[in-house]
């Protein structure tokens, strides 16, 4: 059994990487998928990992920390949302990210609005209290626990919905049913 590798990049690049806002987790997942030429699948299912993870983070500070929770749950939203992009090969939305070298808010729209053609439009729903959160949970830090826990459901729903489309339902090590 494959078990999941952590890694270190040097404090140069780490910094360099933080001062341009690029997450170091997602980024990799793009950059490999695209290097080795990988099946989109893996993609799908390494962003949906990543989705989990921090679903998982951002559930276990809503009590403690709204802000940081806030924008845990934001970035689970995010990864589910590449992920689905991946599944359903959003050509034109993933060429953009490939020129651009990453996800911009363009290009996350775009695959949400896709996502919300195939989904329905509660996907698109899930992913304004998303944005919510990351705007006005995280960086404007004006959201306090009871708003994060009550948006807290929407985001589950993107997370795991995501998982029965790319993964069948198969059970990630991060969520809890």
């Amino acid at each position: 059994m494959v078990q999941a590798m952590a890694s270190s990049i040097p404090k140069r690049l780490a910094e360099e990487l933080e001062g341009r806002g690029v997450d170091v987790e997602p980024y990799v997942v793009d950059l490999l998928v695209k290097a080795l030429n990988l099946d989109p699948e893996v993609g799908a299912e390494a962003h949906l990992e990543l989705a989990s993870k921090y679903l998982e983070e951002g559930r276990s500070l809503v009590d403690k920390d709204p802000v940081q929770a806030s924008e845990k749950l934001y970035k689970a939203a995010e990864e589910a949302v590449k992920a689905l992009a991946h599944h359903f090969d959003l050509g034109e939305v993933l060429k953009r990210v490939g020129e651009r070298g990453r996800w911009t808010v363009a290009e996350l729209e775009g695959a949400v609005l896709r996502a919300s053609d195939k989904l329905g439009e509660w996907f698109m729903h899930s992913w304004n209290a998303a944005w919510a959160l990351h705007v006005w949970g995280f960086h404007e830090a004006k959201l306090d626990s009871e708003y994060v826990r009550r948006q807290l459901p929407s985001i589950e729903r993107m997370v795991l919905e995501a998982r029965k489309v790319v993964g069948g339902g198969n059970p990630s090590p991060y969520v809890h049913s």
